[in-house]
């Protein structure tokens, strides 16, 4: 008689088949100790709009012990072993925390830092031969002019979440954008990506509004009583449009938008109808099964930044198991080259752009509880991967240091 898996065993199967396929396709086994890095720059903040949003202590960290856990599957069959070493420091502190991890010999870090701190982080980095990857900074320049060639972005640029948004409002036949943005620098550089956006995707911005930061505690008693009387007087006697676009990086004001427009429309952006790279609710794609052990570890849902920092230690990971070094350089290359590709529970598997560092990946378009959708859009086409029709193509990009 015929011996019948039990269904609870099926991923497990799964699994153990994916690593011994991993294993014949890599090169012949040998020992190697993976030691990666993971650095938080923790900068001062005022309490979010929501304390659903409030940061969790181990943000980016849990993230980084579940790819040590999956990284080690593969691993073990290989004779790889991978650890991580978690750090937190303030903006004043992050050089000195960075020099300790490379005298430790870490030479693979993630970065969760703004995009100043960044550069000086990778800048330091270079000086030792270490791999640097963004985990969060979304500034176009960190794509352009100001790249660097050990600098690697998981993290999408403004312009790829933009242009996330816009191909689904094109695709909707909604190409009449009122663009309400913040007034701090990072909420108009958010601005410039969705008139970018606009153009690209032959939408019309029809008029704009910027709503001014004037400090405060954003989560107070009567905050929203106050919003409830400023935003749809400030936003009275618009121009006839289709969407609302909300460009608030610094997320101040977008979250009350939805209910508070003099005239009732759909809002994306910052707020409604929202591009994140991962969220807790996404379970297509086989991704029911990383949220459920990412609970399991963190007992909480899990951020963008987990992702992030969790897809940039598979990114090591893949590319160990594949040329079985850990040398940086050996690395960096082979993670640029068409040979590396990643599952990211997102449809398609992700890739690098070898002109600038960046990720190709699929943006989820969230509503605050499910995927709405996923761009890019079905009919937006390229001659490399439709995945380059987010973000900086190789024709935009003024990167030089991949050269």
């Amino acid at each position: 008689m015929e011996e019948k898996v039990p269904k609870s065993s099926v991923p497990l199967l799964a699994a153990a088949a994916l690593a011994v396929a991993a294993c014949l396709a890599a090169p012949a086994a040998q020992a190697v100790e993976v030691r990666a890095g993971v650095l938080r720059v923790d900068y001062p903040a005022l309490l979010p709009i929501s304390r659903y949003d409030a940061r969790p202590e181990d943000l980016d960290f849990a993230g980084a012990v579940l790819a040590d856990e999956d990284n080690a599957t593969t691993g073990a069959f290989l004779g790889h072993t991978y650890e991580t070493k978690s750090v937190a420091a303030p903006p004043e502190g992050a050089l000195a925390a960075l020099d300790e991890m490379l005298a430790e010999g870490i030479r693979y870090v993630v970065v969760d830092a703004r995009a100043g701190d960044l550069l000086a982080l990778a800048d330091r980095a270079a000086e030792a031969g270490a791999l640097v990857l963004n985990g969060s900074a979304p500034d176009l320049a960190l794509r352009g002019a100001e790249c660097r060639a050990n600098l690697l972005h998981i993290a999408p640029s403004f312009a790829m979440k933009a242009d996330a948004i816009a191909q689904f409002a094109v695709w909707k036949k909604w190409p009449r954008w009122l663009l309400v943005s913040g007034s701090n620098p990072e909420d108009r550089a958010l601005a410039e990506a969705y008139r970018r956006a606009a153009k690209k995707f032959g939408a019309k911005i029809v008029e704009e509004r910027e709503f001014e930061d004037t400090g405060g505690a954003r989560r107070t008693d009567t905050g929203h009583a106050m919003v409830q009387r400023q935003l749809p007087t400030f936003l009275q006697r618009t121009k006839e449009h289709d969407l609302v676009i909300a460009a608030d990086a610094t997320d101040y004001f977008a979250a009350y938008l939805p209910y508070h427009l003099w005239t009732p429309r759909p809002v994306m952006g910052s707020a409604g109808l929202r591009p994140v790279t991962m969220h807790g609710a996404h379970e297509a794609w086989g991704a029911t099964q990383f949220q459920t052990r990412f609970e399991k570890l963190a007992r909480r849902h899990v951020t963008e930044e987990d992702y992030n920092t969790w897809l940039a230690l598979r990114v090591l990971g893949e590319a160990v198991t594949r040329t079985g070094s850990d040398d940086p350089a050996e690395l960096e290359n082979y993670i640029l080259s068409d040979a590396f590709e990643l599952a990211a529970f997102k449809g398609q598997k992700v890739t690098f752009r070898d002109w600038n560092g960046q990720m190709r990946q699929p943006i989820l378009l969230y509503d605050g509880r499910i995927t709405v959708s996923v761009s890019p859009q079905e009919g937006f086409l390229h001659q490399v991967s439709p995945l380059d029709t987010l973000g900086l193509d190789r024709p935009e990009s003024d990167c030089t240091a991949f050269q």
